[in-house]
């Protein structure tokens, strides 16, 4: 197979790995920086083009690792390949839903997943209320557009959530409040999901006086055992979004898991390093079984 992967940075520990598993296998892989890709959007022959002219042809599958800063620019090339009837390992559709913090809440809660008390509003004036429907303080306030735990507060008391929300919203940003699950003491749960099945799982622990615990911001992971409350929590977040292939992220708490984010771009590092799991091998399986031209199912429809 031939097959393509967008992502900015060949030297991450998680496209080294795709490229190692792809190549084991004897696949012929290629790494292309997503924004020196260009279109061209002709009638019923859509084209991509790389860097000086060279024409993206003949790829049975493409592997998008399209970073949050780029989202937009990165869903209009995969949309492209799609378009010209290469299997995407996510489709476009799947990882915009995913990079939507409050619209995967959305699907989520209507799918009847587990989550923490949700709340969104646009008016600085409903500050009073939408805290109240959190629970009040403490609570957690993240930027819709967050990511790595950038943009996550949380805030102790009633007062510095008022704060942190007015000024927030003084400044045009869009937020969402959050219950804090305080039973959770600093831990989450990462599963790996790949088609449909949980394949790996860590608990990640935050750095002291953290409590966010993302490994890029100095917490640590070990090997865990999910339930299989965990395990269908995890698998129905990945079916909920439309993703093949994610990491789902969740907390334990009293009345059950509750998911926080789901990443369509889970990195392979620390989930490789805690099991000993050979998860990039897991993910170029999948695209083996399941690659065939024009499968997209959305077609690269918004």
């Amino acid at each position: 197979m031939k097959i393509a992967m967008m992502a900015r940075n060949p030297n991450l520990y998680s496209h080294r790995r795709l490229k190692e598993a792809a190549e084991e296998r004897g696949h012929e892989f290629h790494i292309f920086n997503t924004l020196r890709c260009y279109m061209n959007i002709a009638s019923r022959r859509p084209e991509i083009y790389y860097n000086d002219g060279e024409k993206l042809t003949g790829f049975d599958a493409v592997i998008p690792r399209i970073g949050a800063s780029v989202t937009f620019y990165g869903l209009a090339v995969l949309r492209q390949f799609e378009m010209m009837g290469v299997y995407p390992l996510n489709e476009s559709v799947a990882i915009g839903r995913s990079r939507d913090k409050l619209r995967s809440m959305q699907l989520m809660a209507r799918d009847g997943i587990g989550l923490p008390v949700t709340t969104f509003a646009h008016d600085p004036k409903q500050t009073e209320a939408v805290l109240e429907l959190a629970g009040g303080a403490p609570v957690v306030i993240k930027l819709l557009e967050g990511t790595q735990g950038i943009g996550v507060v949380l805030a102790d008391t009633k007062r510095s959530a008022t704060s942190v929300v007015e000024a927030f919203r003084g400044a045009k940003v869009n937020i969402l409040l959050q219950e804090f699950i305080k039973e959770a003491g600093g831990t989450d749960i990462r599963a790996i999901v790949v088609g449909g099945k949980v394949i790996a799982a860590m608990k990640r622990t935050g750095a002291e006086g953290d409590f966010r615990s993302n490994l890029h911001r100095g917490g640590s992971a070990k090997l865990i055992k999910l339930s299989p409350e965990e395990r269908l929590t995890a698998t129905r977040a990945a079916k909920s979004m439309g993703l093949n292939v994610c990491g789902v992220d969740m907390l334990r708490a009293n009345h059950g898991p509750v998911v926080m984010e789901v990443n369509s771009s889970p990195g392979l590092e620390g989930v490789e390093m805690a099991t000993g799991l050979d998860v990039a091998g897991k993910i170029i399986e999948y695209i083996e079984k399941h690659a065939k031209p024009g499968a997209t199912r959305t077609k690269g429809k918004g």
